[in-house]
Parts: C-alpha cells; sequence; structure tokens
C-alpha cells in the first residue's frame, strides 16, 4: 500500500539514527558550509572515503556572525524537528549545547500572542526539548562536531563552477583567496550555497534545463538587538507575537529570545513601507507600542549590548529542481539553495536538517549514482511544500502580496482557518497544529476528515 504524504514525511523527519550504511564514493565535495553544507557533510561522511567542504568564509573556529551570512545577527529558531535531527546525527548535541550556554526555557517562560491575545501552551514535553540560541552559535557547534570526523576537511575559497563528464557532474572549480583556480574531481557535489546559489547559472551555460524559480515578494522588513538579561526586568524566555493582517491590524512580528551569555535577543518586524530602522528610540517605541508588554520591558529597561541591526528580505523563493526532465546525475541541492522562505517563522535551518535526512535516505537506498538523483528531489520536495504551505498561507494574507495562489488555496485557507480556531480551544487540535508549524508533521494531518470535522463539531457548538 503506497504511503500518505505525511506518513512519507514521517519518516523524513524520524529521530532514529540511520542503520546499515556502506561507502558509495571516493570522493564527495560539499559547496558552501553553513547548516545545509554541514548536515550534507556529515552523513556524505558515511558514505565516502573523503568529504570535502568548499567554504568562502575562513572562519569555522569562530562562534561570531560570518560575513557571507549578512543576516547571521537576527534572530533565528531551530525547530523542534531541527534539534531532533541534530540529536539523529551528534549524539548528545543538544546537551553538549546546552551545556555550553543554549537556553532550553520552562513552560511557564514561553509565551504566543497573536494579535495581542497568549495563546495555550502545548504540554510540557510533547513538542520536544527546546534549545535556544544566536544562529552563530549553534552554526559553531555544528561545525565543530562535523570537521571533528576524520573523513571530512575544510578549504575556503569561491565556488566557481561545475564541470561535466557526459551526463553527470565530474568536478567543482573553486577559487582560493589569493590563489589560482583549482579543479578539484568528485563522485558526488552538494551545492549548499544559499539563496544565492549560482547553479542555475552554471547550468544553464553547459546546456542543461535551468529550473523554474516560484517567488513570493514578501518585502520583510526586522531590526534585532541584544540585551544583557536581567530577572529583575523579565523572566521570559521565548516570546513569540504576530499582529495578523485585517481590520485596523498592522501586520507585524517580533520575537524575544533568551540566549548563550545571559542576553535577550530581540526581533521587531514590519512589511513593505513599515521598516524598522538602526536607531534605538525607534526600536524601543516599536517594542513598547506595537507588542506584547515582554517587549517594551526589555527594550526600555535592559542594557543595550552592541548596536541595533537591520535586515531585509524581498521575497521567498524556491527552485523546482524536481520539475526538471533532465538533470546531471551524481547533483545534489539543499538548504536556501533550494528553498528559502520568510525568516520569521524560522524553517530555514530545520529545513537544512530534514535535507540531509534527505540525503541520507536517497545515499541508503542503493541508488544508481549514474542516473539523476530524483528521489532525493522528491523527498526534499515534501519538505519544501510543507514548510512553504504554512509560511506563505500567513504571508498571502499580508496586503501587499498577491501570489502566486497555490492550486485549491480557498478551500485550503478556510480549511486553515476552521482548524486554526478550533485549535485554540481544543488541546489536541492544538498541539497537532503546534507539531505541523514546528516542523514534526507534515501540514496535510490537518487536512484529515476527522480533524476538519472535529473542529467543524467545535465551531457549531453554543458559545
Amino acid at each position: 500500500m503506497a504511503q500518505s504524504v505525511a506518513e512519507r514525511f514521517a519518516r523524513i523527519a524520524t529521530s532514529e539514527p540511520p542503520a546499515e550504511t556502506r561507502v558509495l564514493l571516493r570522493r564527495a565535495i560539499v559547496l558552501g558550509g553553513s547548516m545545509a553544507g554541514l548536515m550534507a557533510a556529515r552523513v556524505l561522511s558515511d558514505h565516502a572515503d573523503e568529504v570535502l567542504v568548499i567554504e568562502r568564509d575562513g572562519s569555522e573556529e569562530s562562534a561570531l556572525p560570518r560575513p557571507g551570512v549578512p543576516q547571521g545577527s537576527q534572530v533565528h529558531a531551530l525547530l523542534p524537528a531541527g534539534h531532533a535531527q541534530l540529536d539523529r546525527w551528534f549524539p548528545g548535541f543538544t546537551a553538549a549545547a546546552l551545556a555550553d550556554g543554549a537556553v532550553d526555557p520552562p513552560p511557564e517562560q514561553i509565551r504566543n500572542y497573536f494579535n495581542g491575545v497568549m495563546a495555550p501552551q502545548a504540554p510540557a514535553g510533547t513538542l520536544g526539548q527546546s534549545l535556544v540560541s544566536t544562529r552563530p552559535f549553534l552554526e559553531y557547534h555544528v561545525r565543530r562536531r562535523t570537521l571533528a570526523i576524520e573523513n571530512i576537511k575544510v578549504v575556503h575559497g569561491r565556488a566557481d563552477g561545475l564541470e561535466f563528464d557526459g551526463d553527470r557532474v565530474s568536478a567543482v572549480r573553486y577559487q582560493p583567496a589569493g590563489g589560482e583556480l583549482v579543479v578539484e574531481p568528485a563522485d558526488l557535489v552538494v551545492d549548499a550555497t544559499g539563496r544565492s546559489s549560482r547553479l542555475s547559472d552554471w547550468l544553464g551555460a553547459a546546456g542543461w534545463p535551468q529550473p523554474p524559480m516560484l517567488r513570493m515578494p514578501i518585502k520583510l522588513n526586522y531590526a534585532s538587538a541584544l540585551f544583557r538579561r536581567d530577572p529583575k526586568i523579565s523572566d521570559v524566555g521565548i516570546s513569540i507575537a504576530q499582529n495578523q493582517a485585517g481590520g485596523m491590524v498592522t501586520p507585524r512580528q517580533g520575537g524575544v529570545l533568551a540566549v548563550e551569555g545571559d542576553r535577550w535577543l530581540v526581533l521587531v518586524a514590519g512589511y513593505g513601507d513599515d521598516r524598522p530602522t538602526r536607531d534605538l528610540g525607534d526600536f524601543r517605541k516599536r517594542c513598547r507600542e506595537d507588542f506584547p508588554p515582554d517587549f517594551g520591558q526589555i527594550a526600555d529597561h535592559g542594557e543595550l549590548l552592541g548596536d541595533v541591526i537591520t535586515y531585509h528580505q524581498a521575497d521567498s523563493r524556491r527552485r523546482e529542481y524536481h520539475r526538471l526532465k533532465r538533470f546531471p546525475a551524481r547533483l545534489i541541492v539543499a538548504g536556501d539553495a533550494v528553498a528559502s522562505f520568510n525568516p520569521v517563522y524560522g524553517q530555514g535551518m530545520t529545513s537544512a536538517t530534514l535535507h540531509a535526512s534527505c540525503l541520507s535516505a536517497y545515499l541508503r537506498s542503493d541508488p544508481v549514482l549514474d542516473k539523476p538523483a530524483r528521489q532525493y528531489f522528491e523527498q526534499v520536495r515534501l519538505v519544501v511544500d510543507a514548510a512553504w504551505r504554512v509560511s506563505t498561507f500567513a504571508d498571502l494574507e499580508l496586503p501587499h502580496v498577491d501570489g502566486p495562489y497555490p492550486r485549491g488555496y480557498r478551500l485550503a485557507k478556510w480549511r486553515s482557518g476552521l482548524v486554526a480556531r478550533a485549535a485554540a480551544l481544543d488541546p489536541g487540535l492544538g498541539l497537532q497544529s503546534a507539531r505541523v508549524t514546528t516542523m514534526l508533521d507534515h501540514p496535510s494531518v490537518l487536512s484529515r476528515p476527522q480533524t476538519v470535522l472535529r473542529a467543524l463539531r467545535l465551531r457549531l457548538l453554543p458559545s
């Protein structure tokens, strides 16, 4: 019997360590040493004699933001599904990160607000352990664990293109800083160079079809600032606030995270012409007037550490490699190079860990490596669809966003709205909804007839 989409997604998101791995490759090369590249390298270390990571930033021992990640100082979230994958690939990862300063807030310090109203929390332990930190801290720990594996090494330089032998990728070209162009032969290549990936151009230049790209113009603007944590000011560990468009409400997002180093990382975000600035007065005013009291208390009374930092993201985008009828063998794409989403939903790094799970499943399936990795791209499509549906359904409510609308959008919107309203009243539906937004389950579980009927019954109950 064919598995449902939800069942297939559950196999990808499993926390069970992989079994019966075997070496298939002499050398694998990963382009990019961010989260997606590091996770791919970890998976490949089970299947290749040598794994070479080509990374343009030369700071693998630093826990500071990397030059190649301009948004690195902003708020990032690793959702529970991502935590599970890190512990799957690096046993004991969460415990080690917590011992080094990452934060696991107790339930009473976690608050989620929707249009100013605090939502009920899922029961303790039902969504897995939390792990709150800055992105550089998290990447540093993943990088350290990855590069400690004997058959993985990193070189620094800028990826410059691919070479082909018939219908397969055979080598990578890269430019070391201050050096001459280097050609490295490869039995498998992973592009993990992020949303600015040039793979489509490289394919086109070599006569291969280029993947269609879907864009949603979100025009997101946000600002982040660090403050010294002080229990006299607030006990907040996580506070997330979403003001959804509609009526007189201006769509805005905000977050307060307790991070390593006894600090709070505070984010305020707007859309279109609503642009937070680097001005501390503007930042404090937004925290005080646009968000729940946690924000204003910290911004007004906390000790500022450093400057207010801004960032802009014009769109969410996905490159649909699964649609290509012709594609080179021995070539994989992962992370933001496949799809990047509105970052306020925290799906990016978690998606990267799930792409690594897809790569593992592909390499353990006894693949024919001289044929395109279609099985891999179909599994990645499941992950991208899950994140895209959750984030873009919310973004399509923004007044300046006019598509693209997915097939069946009106029905799906009605159904998701029905379940969302019922989830605020029913703990079981609330937990199901939370498992979807944290990428533990596929959104299709909320479309099951029994779930919709349950939500309808709640709606019809007398108030």
